[in-house]
């Protein structure tokens, strides 16, 4: 089971590694990409994350592919999510998958019960 900062460290090595996808290749600006915001969810959390304001002009530069990690504590996952999507049907879609495996897992237990 995942803790929320067992989740951060998690989602902040995924940011680690977009780093080299994300930058503007005609400047050669590199982004100061960091954890947003995070949301409480009933199965994990979700992390939103983005570059921080720019020093000059103050704005978020935006650049797409970044669309925010759902972390389940309990199956210790790391979902990345799609920015063409709205975040609370992908969440939807998540907690359905959650109680599909459940019956699954239940159903399975209940067979496996009833073998001599």
């Amino acid at each position: 089971m995942l803790t929320k900062e067992d989740a951060r460290r998690l989602v902040l090595a995924e940011i680690h590694e977009a780093r080299s996808r994300i930058h503007d290749a005609r400047s050669h600006v590199t982004y100061d990409l960091q954890i947003l915001r995070v949301e409480d969810l009933p199965f994990g959390w979700i992390f939103y994350w983005g570059a921080v304001r720019d020093g000059q002009s103050g704005q978020r530069p935006r650049f797409g592919g970044n669309g925010p990690f759902l972390v389940d504590r309990e199956n210790e996952r790391l979902i990345r999510t799609a920015t063409s999507v709205p975040i609370a049907r992908q969440i939807e879609d998540y907690e359905r998958r959650l109680r599909r495996e459940a019956h699954a897992r239940n159903t399975a237990a209940k067979q496996a019960a009833q073998q001599p």
